[in-house]
């Protein structure tokens, strides 16, 4: 198995600097030979090296520098002058391109490469320079790029320089080196099924087929009366959910959060000017039940809101410990389902509302906002009209509904009940990959996992990212903590996970070497 990942252990430096004797000095006479066969280039320090391996065995490199002057200045002068303006914007230097000579297959070269696209397609560079040997000239062809000036060097060591510009890359490479990806994103869920209906109208009889199948669908599996069906995302449906509780007049309510959701629910109570307390939880942990009670029994509260699948830490927040209380001290429970609702079985036979989306546990595509309810509202002059629950609540559908977003989620949710099963299964197999030691420990659920990384794997996603395994690590409130998650919700996780799973074997075996 052809891996590859950015190198910055010890021993990869010293893998690099032998193959870099054996390529430049013993294949290619551009140095002078020395009894250690080690070469460490004069620019290692600047240098990001792009290693291949074959399980455990480091066999090709290319070296990534943007810092001036680059090798090939030193060669020709500055490269600008041969280049134009536009795609001198912004360069990269690409060099020590190396392949053990038993391993030079065009699967190992396409996996360079491919990593290195990863890896600098997304800073924006506008084209890559490179000092290409002219016994590899068909090679650095393949790769896209192109000789921009004369040759250098001596007889036995002739240079071309050559380049492979950001629009030629997108023009003729970026589709053929586009390599099959995985993600375990908490969403948005991929797609594998063809879209259709996307010309019909949400006016259309055959439309309310599709609709009333999702809309019964949504109503059995959530057990509450009532569900509105929006265009948008889980914020929008919160703002519905905080809209009603600001329209209603209900008094002075109280917000639970332990996490970067809980938050969201906090700032947008505070948009809307609502009276409540805050009840504040360090992130991953569970809410005192007794506190709770303290503050419901001696304070009068009119609602409660809080979130119950905490995607920020993968925290399951009791409902039912929750529900007792409210309905105790006939207090109004409000819940952000928003990761949780299809993850597992639960009820909000009992909540007052409850929010969730099309674009997670679910699987279908994002788009689509859903808040739930026990009653009928009467509509408040004082909301948008997108904003009014009512207004989704008098049977006729008020505002534009995308066709094919709404027959995806009807089809989603035929996977019910099987898939909460599914999900669990998956969440079992996530826990058999290495480093599950670096959980968050807290109360999970079957949606994600969130490992708190130490230093040593600093660049765990970055890595992954080169091999076409996306995790979820880059949102601020994550990268803050050194937390990575991985969901287990997308369609292809059976596949991603064996081959995760071999990654990071090998992987760890090369950090902890």
């Amino acid at each position: 198995m052809y891996w590859c990942k950015i190198a910055h252990t010890e021993a990869e430096f010293e893998e690099i600097a032998r193959l870099n004797y054996e390529t430049f000095v013993e294949e290619i006479p551009q140095h002078k030979p020395n009894s250690e066969r080690k070469k460490v280039d004069r620019f290692h320090h600047e240098n990001t090296y792009i290693v291949v391996y074959k399980g455990i065995e480091l066999i090709g490199m290319l070296a990534f520098r943007d810092q001036r002057p680059f090798s090939i200045d030193e060669k020709l002068g500055k490269v600008e002058h041969y280049l134009s303006k536009e795609i001198s914007t912004k360069l990269c230097e690409i060099r020590l391109l190396a392949v053990k000579k038993a391993y030079r297959t065009g699967r190992v070269l396409l996996k360079l490469t491919q990593a290195l696209t990863a890896f600098a397609y997304e800073k924006g560079y506008s084209a890559a320079v490179i000092s290409g040997t002219t016994r590899e000239e068909k090679l650095y062809k393949q790769m896209g790029f192109t000789q921009f000036a004369p040759a250098t060097g001596t007889e036995d060591a002739l240079f071309l320089p050559m380049v492979l510009t950001r629009q030629q890359f997108e023009k003729s490479l970026q589709q053929r080196l586009a390599k099959e990806c995985h993600t375990f994103y908490p969403g948005p869920v991929k797609q594998s099924e063809t879209f259709m209906y996307s010309e019909l109208s949400h006016r259309s009889l055959g439309f309310q087929s599709f609709f009333e199948q999702m809309r019964n669908m949504l109503l059995q599996l959530s057990g509450a009366e009532h569900v509105a069906t929006i265009v948008g995302t889980g914020t929008l449906a919160n703002e519905v959910m905080l809209g009603q509780l600001k329209a209603q007049q209900l008094g002075r309510g109280l917000i639970l959060t332990n996490g970067e959701f809980g938050e969201r629910l906090r700032k947008q109570a505070e948009r809307w000017s609502l009276d409540f307390d805050v009840i504040e939880q360090n992130w991953g942990s569970s809410f005192d039940t007794n506190m709770l009670d303290s503050y419901l029994q001696n304070r009068t509260y009119q609602w409660l809101l809080a979130v119950h699948g905490e995607t920020s830490t993968g925290t399951c927040n009791d409902i039912k410990e929750i529900l007792q209380l409210t309905k105790r001290y006939n207090v109004k429970l409000c819940i952000d389902c928003i990761s949780s609702f299809g993850a597992m079985p639960f009820t909000l036979k009992d909540c007052y509302l409850a929010t969730a989306v099309s674009g997670k546990a679910i699987g279908a595509l994002s788009g689509l906002a859903f808040v739930f309810s026990q009653n009928i509202v009467k509509s408040s002059t004082i909301l948008p009209a997108y904003l009014d629950l009512a207004n989704y609540q008098q049977g006729a559908i008020p505002f534009t509904l995308p066709a094919v977003l709404v027959a995806n989620v009807a089809t989603a949710l035929q996977a019910y009940p099987e898939r909460y099963g599914q999900l669990q299964q998956r969440f079992k197999t996530l826990l058999q990959l290495p480093y599950m030691h670096y959980q968050v420990l807290t109360r999970q659920y079957p949606m994600l996992i969130t490992l708190q990384l130490p230093k040593a794997l600093a660049n765990l996603q970055r890595d992954l990212n080169l091999n076409g395994y996306f995790v979820h690590a880059d949102s601020q409130y994550l990268r803050q903590r050194n937390f990575m998650q991985l969901s287990v919700i997308q369609p292809d996780f059976e596949i991603a996970i064996n081959h995760l799973h071999k990654i990071l074997n090998y992987y760890k075996q090369i950090v902890d070497a």
